[in-house]
């Protein structure tokens, strides 16, 4: 029987590497892995949740957790497995212009803090972490948003938000003062830089980070692997066949660090084995 041939939108994380190099497969599918990015350019272009969402252009692909939901929500043609190739916590992504007397969440009240859009996981999770973990409401906070929704969303009444004009850049906007923090899943090249104005809202993001994931237990999701629902309708045996595969390339990203020399950082292994001690085995587990 000739197997299946479908495509799979993905970005190049170190825990795709088997899949990209074929040396981890999918039983019963020739899986063509397409390299295509969310925010930079790749191979294969960009913008991979607005081409799956608003195109349906890939049978499977690396999608937006919120988005996803929203999409889900509307009844729209997709179906997510247990799988989350992107994590992240919001704390080490919130900068701030550090002439904007900000030196607490707190002090976050009133400012203009900018997002990639408003439903992006991270632009969410920020959100909801500033409210539960640190008592800001961030209704009352003025949003400032990049580019258009994947998903189209209502005004939200009460919510003060708006669409910076076109060719603005967030990055710009906050080291100019234009904008007094920022939350995107990506830091803003001004900040990589170094020596400007924009520096991380908590001076101490990896301990407030290791506290969050004590009290709470878990490292965020980001993004889901989603079906097309006809692709799935034809062959239900894909979700787990294609699970199985994600699962096997994470074993084998972990197998790589077993050689200090893999990553080009120097330290890599003891950083390994560090988060090991402060996460536990696997804080990138599968599943439900």
């Amino acid at each position: 029987m000739a197997q299946l041939q479908l495509t799979v939108a993905l970005s190049h994380y170190d825990r795709h590497l088997a899949l990209f190099d074929g040396s981890v497969t999918a039983d019963g599918v020739d899986l063509q892995v397409l390299e295509v990015g969310q925010s930079s350019p790749l191979k294969h272009g960009q913008d991979r949740h607005e081409r799956m969402l608003q195109k349906s252009e890939f049978d499977i692909c690396e999608l937006s957790l919120s988005s996803y939901l929203i999409a889900k929500s509307r009844s729209m043609p997709f179906t997510a497995i247990p799988v989350f190739p992107r994590r992240l916590f919001s704390l080490s992504q919130m900068w701030v212009n550090a002439n904007a007397g900000i030196s607490s969440p707190r002090d976050l009240l009133g400012k203009k803090v900018g997002l990639s859009t408003f439903q992006t996981t991270l632009s969410v999770l920020a959100k909801g972490d500033l409210q539960t973990e640190y008592g800001v409401p961030w209704r009352e906070t003025d949003w400032y948003i990049s580019k258009d929704e994947a998903v189209p969303l209502k005004p939200i009444a009460g919510v003060r938000m708006q669409l910076v004009k076109p060719g603005q850049k967030m990055g710009a906007m906050l080291q100019q003062g234009e904008i007094d923090a920022l939350m995107v899943p990506h830091p803003p090249k001004e900040a990589l830089r170094g020596g400007g104005s924009i520096r991380r809202l908590f001076v101490d993001p990896k301990a407030e980070e290791a506290k969050y994931f004590k009290k709470n237990g878990y490292y965020p999701i980001m993004h889901v692997v989603a079906f097309k629902d006809e692709v799935l309708a034809k062959n239900s045996w894909l979700a787990k066949s294609i699970a199985a595969a994600f699962d096997q390339a994470k074993a084998a990203c972990v197998e790589y660090y077993d050689d200090p020399n893999w990553s080009r950082f120097v330290w890599g292994r003891h950083l390994f084995e560090e988060e090991r001690q402060a996460f536990g085995d696997d804080p990138w587990p599968h599943g439900i």
